[in-house]
């Protein structure tokens, strides 16, 4: 699994205020913890608004580039200030993200058609100018559209990261259905590509969110997910992943399960 930690984000309070005081040190720690915690990316999301976005994305890259050599997940609404953000990133990283909507997709598509941006990938939602279709039939079309551009620019299916976007259980009729059908559709039209997803989302304004978030996750990697967006500290949820990958026979003899706990990336606290 493609862990891409979502801990540096300044929608988190807690983040947000780190950013405002410029507090070097809390954004270092928390992407020393989340390398340590067994991330593939490290996400990076201002929040703040778009005329300091730029500047503000230069100082997070920096810190988090100054403690570790994971690759950065670039993350902002904005295509254009992601255009000028990812050329702080000492290597190719992901961008996160592009949909069908306006021109998102034509501004980083041919920037990551340049040679010397090969290494980079990008998240690419199923969503368009109407916003968030209400069906998997409608989400799919959308992805049809996303990889006729990407052969386009030749941007080959195992750089994106398709995202068939998770929303909230209790207010949605049908919504793991629709995720489950999008997932397992995208997998096996593309069996090269990357599916990822925001799991959280699926349990906002549920009790006990982590029982919820754990079942989805399982439901999913067994449609196809392979990449989440996710707090790689969490413990639980690692465990459940390793777990998962061993059970669907991605782990031969489980050797990454057992590393993973003598690891201590998951299962009892160590002293």
């Amino acid at each position: 699994m493609i862990i891409i930690g979502e801990k540096i984000n300044g929608s988190i309070p807690s983040v947000a205020e780190a950013i405002a005081k410029r507090d070097a040190e809390f954004i270092k720690n928390r992407a020393i913890a989340q390398e340590k915690a067994g991330a593939t990316f490290i996400d990076c999301c201002a929040s703040v608004p778009e005329a300091e976005e730029v500047e503000t994305l230069k100082w997070m890259i920096d810190c988090i580039q100054e403690v570790t050599d994971l690759p950065i997940s670039v993350d902002s609404p904005s295509a254009h200030v992601l255009a000028q953000a990812y050329k702080f990133c000492k290597r190719p990283g992901l961008f996160n993200s592009v949909s069908g909507e306006g021109d998102k997709i034509d501004t980083l598509f041919p920037i990551m058609a340049q040679p010397e941006n090969k290494g980079w990938q990008v998240i690419a939602l199923c969503s368009d100018d109407t916003g968030i279709p209400k069906s998997a039939a409608d989400r799919l079309r959308v992805f049809d559209k996303i990889m006729a551009k990407a052969k386009e620019y030749g941007i080959a299916p195992s750089r994106i990261h398709i995202d068939p976007l998770v929303e909230m259980l209790c207010t949605s009729d049908n919504g793991i259905e629709t995720n489950i059908e999008v997932i397992s559709s995208v997998r096996k039209q593309y069996p090269d590509i990357h599916i990822t997803a925001a799991v959280s989302n699926i349990s906002f304004n549920l009790p006990v969110r982590k029982m919820i978030n754990l079942g989805f996750t399982v439901l999913a990697m067994n449609a196809g997910l392979d990449s989440a967006i996710l707090d790689p500290t969490n413990r639980d949820m690692m465990g459940i992943i390793y777990a998962t990958e061993a059970l669907l026979g991605q782990d031969d003899y489980c050797m990454e399960y057992i590393s993973a706990y003598r690891d201590g990336l998951f299962g009892p606290v160590k002293n």
